[in-house]
């Protein structure tokens, strides 16, 4: 081995900053199929991957608490930092109660998803202040992200296309969303 170049390279490593980190944006693998997760979590872009209970039927898989914390630990195994899974339930009791069962096995990098409805709202309050990691799911409107930030949401997930095909300037709500978000500490 070459001192001189030894000492070169560790020069290099003192004077050449380490790149900076990662931005706020966090992608999510939307889907529950762990073949695409196989293929797509080492290109090092995805933070996590998120599911739902029509992802999980696609796939193949049975929508359960134990098949989501199976799927939740295989997602952590293959690189993942959080995985997203969907409550599920008729009214806010059945949301509430799924969500923390889903949360269970890993309430660090478990975040449960509920929609924006009136029951999911609910839910999601109540989630949030039993410490449940929340993102509020299916949001069309400004108004809908006004209840996430206001229930302590994590996460909020705008359906861009859904907004645009309801007639609506998407990108305008996008920004408008964020603008809210943002004024609210987040």
């Amino acid at each position: 081995r070459n001192p001189m170049l030894a000492l070169l390279l560790e020069l290099c490593a003192v004077l050449v900053p380490p790149p900076p980190v990662r931005g706020a944006s966090r992608f999510f693998l939307d889907t529950a199929d762990v073949r695409e997760w196989k293929a797509l979590l080492p290109l090092g872009i995805f933070h996590g991957v998120t599911t739902n209970p029509v992802l999980l039927e696609r796939a193949g898989v049975r929508c359960t608490v134990g098949e989501c914390h199976r799927l939740a630990r295989t997602a952590f195994e293959l690189g993942a930092a959080e995985f997203m899974a969907q409550a599920w339930g008729g009214d806010t009791d059945s949301l509430v109660a799924s969500g923390l069962a889903l949360r269970s096995a890993n309430p660090e990098r478990i975040v449960v998803k509920v929609p924006v409805t009136a029951d999911g709202t609910a839910a999601a309050a109540r989630l949030v202040s039993a410490g449940t990691r929340v993102c509020l799911t299916a949001c069309y409107s400004r108004e809908q992200a006004l209840v996430a930030t206001a229930v302590g949401a994590e996460y909020l997930a705008p359906y861009l296309g859904r907004i645009g095909d309801a007639g609506h300037d998407a990108h305008a709500e996008l920004e408008a969303m964020q603008a809210i978000a943002r004024g609210l500490g987040g």
